[in-house]
């Protein structure tokens, strides 16, 4: 059996930024591998690198060593216009505050990745952009300005527009931290969903109660990977999957 080649793949990948005393060490030499599919979770306390590893997925800050690769490229050896070109096209960014543009419709936020990239037809896109809100439960509301929706609602505007280039890749930082249980709970069933249709789903989280959600959990303290796992939701289908396999073998 084939083992595919995975969509992340960071190897002895470190972050260090200069400070007035020297250096200070964001993320300590990491391995990391994550296929397509995956919904993984990126926990620890502020200050332990989380956001420093999203930021070197998409390619924002570059390594102070090591190799990034994500969707088939080496991210760092990337600059400038392929840099932007390649994170227009391969990376989905979900933010906590939703960072939709305030005088721009909902629909016309979806487009703008659209736009920036020359994804399709330009009399396409905002059939595209529908499409994509729809999907997300908010069709409805693609006319009015993100300051017309409630938290909620913007941030699955943000998912629809991080979705507009069909990205292999979605990275996601603390997308849930303004949202109350229920909005929390209808983002991460839709990051699940993504997820099972084959998408790679990075998200940092202070949150625990995700991991029904995900199918895997990645601790970090200090800069360094102290844990990396499955999430019992994961194991549970791993091993139903494992036992329906056995009994059809028996058979």
């Amino acid at each position: 059996m084939t083992v595919p080649d995975p969509v992340i793949e960071l190897r002895s990948v470190a972050k260090a930024y200069p400070v007035a005393g020297g250096s200070f060490t964001a993320l300590r030499p990491t391995d990391l591998a994550v296929s397509a599919g995956e919904f993984v979770t990126v926990v620890g306390r502020s200050g332990s690198g989380k956001t420093t590893l999203l930021n070197l997925l998409a390619g924002i800050d570059p390594p102070s060593g090591g190799s990034v690769s994500v969707a088939g490229r080496r991210v760092d050896r990337l600059t400038g216009s392929a840099l932007a070109s390649w994170r227009g096209r391969s990376i989905g960014l979900v933010f906590q505050f939703f960072q939709l543009l305030p005088t721009l419709t909902v629909a016309e936020n979806v487009m703008l990745p659209m736009d920036f990239c020359g994804t399709g037809r330009p009399r396409e896109r905002r059939a595209r952009a529908m499409a994509l809100l729809d999907r997300v439960g908010i069709a409805d509301q693609a006319a009015k300005l993100p300051a017309a929706l409630s938290g909620g609602q913007q941030q699955r505007a943000a998912v629809a527009r991080a979705l507009a280039n069909d990205a292999p890749v979605l990275l996601a930082d603390e997308p849930t931290g303004n949202l109350d249980y229920a909005t929390s709970e209808r983002v991460l069933e839709l990051f699940a969903g993504l997820a099972a249709e084959g998408r790679t789903v990075v998200m940092v989280t202070h949150e625990r109660d995700v991991a029904r959600h995900a199918t895997r959990r990645i601790r970090l303290l200090d800069g360094a990977v102290v844990a990396d796992s499955a999430t019992p939701a994961q194991a549970a289908a791993s091993a139903g999957s494992a036992g329906a396999t056995g009994t059809a073998a028996a058979r």
